[in-house]
């Protein structure tokens, strides 16, 4: 409950935040003319849509698992994830071919130095609201955080960039590349464009991995392994097969071991599938483990 709350209160702030961002980068762009920051506006008036939606569903990925549930509620936080991916793309694209049919009609010219202010002061506000947010988050493994604390940072770029990029515009005129001028501002905003790609479709693969159950990062699995192999073998216990899937924000581990002796007492399996839980939550806060005994290869011969 503690973490649920402190989840929608870091989601809250970056949906109130990015409103205001949204509304100021409107009013700018109808003042300055810039495009790019029209897009920056669009962009971030489309992910608004996403974190209120989430807000309503945070409770969801708090629900216990049930027999009707036995993953729960986490692959829908991964669906989101994808339908918020798609949905800024297509903005994305949407506003690109825009811009670029206005170069190509004889390009936009504005005053750099204005957009350069303009994009150091968010740059500056940004950087507040993202580490405010990451130390909010020091407690949560939420997906859905994190990719909202991605956005900052890739916001936090943007507009640095945005900033630093109008200021050398500035300085065109009377040079070789003055006749850059009128485009400038939609060559920022494409490149921009293609800065972001990257990490979109990260995210967009990811979640994608997730929806399907497919297995982590061979880091994050080689770490499990290594976690769990050391203190199966304190109990005598052989691991054969490790099943490791993620669904949104949660892990599930199932242990497939074998015994070098006939019998296993229950409470031998259940100290060891606590004490694995026990260590593994230390570095993965959502996971779920479970040992599962296999019968040997010469007993499933002799069957």
């Amino acid at each position: 409950m503690i973490n649920e709350q402190k989840e929608k209160r870091i989601l809250l702030l970056s949906f109130v935040s990015g409103l205001l961002f949204a509304i100021a980068e409107f009013i700018f762009s109808i003042y300055s003319h810039s495009q790019s920051v029209l897009m920056d506006a669009v962009y971030d008036a489309s992910e608004l849509i996403f974190i209120a939606l989430i807000l309503f569903l945070t409770p969801l990925f708090y629900k216990p698992v049930s027999e009707k549930h036995p993953y729960g509620f986490f692959q829908v936080e991964s669906i989101f994830l994808i339908i918020k991916v798609f949905m800024m793309l297509s903005v994305s694209f949407g506003v690109s071919a825009e811009i670029i049919e206005s170069a190509l009609s004889g390009g936009n010219p504005i005053n750099e130095i204005h957009i350069s202010s303009f994009q150091l002061f968010l740059g500056i506000i940004s950087i507040i609201i993202y580490f405010v947010m990451k130390k909010m988050n020091n407690s949560l493994s939420s997906p859905t955080v994190n990719a909202e604390l991605l956005g900052w940072k890739t916001d936090i770029a943007y507009s640095i960039g945005m900033s630093f990029a109008f200021f050398a515009g500035s300085f065109l005129k009377g040079t070789p590349l003055e006749f850059l001028s009128p485009y400038f501002d939609q060559i920022i905003a494409v490149i921009v464009m293609i800065f972001m790609l990257p990490e979109s479709i990260k995210i967009l693969w990811c979640s994608i991995k997730d929806v399907f159950l497919f297995s982590p990062d061979e880091e994050t699995v080689n770490t499990i392994k290594d976690l769990c192999t050391g203190i199966m073998q304190e109990s005598n216990f052989e691991p054969v097969f490790f099943d490791i899937t993620r669904t949104g924000r949660h892990l599930w581990v199932a242990i497939y071991f074998e015994i070098s002796t006939e019998t296993l007492k229950v409470s031998d399996l259940k100290n060891t599938t606590d004490i694995i839980n026990a260590e593994i939550k230390k570095t993965f806060d959502n996971c779920s483990c479970e040992l599962i005994l296999m019968p040997k290869k010469s007993e499933l011969q002799n069957a």
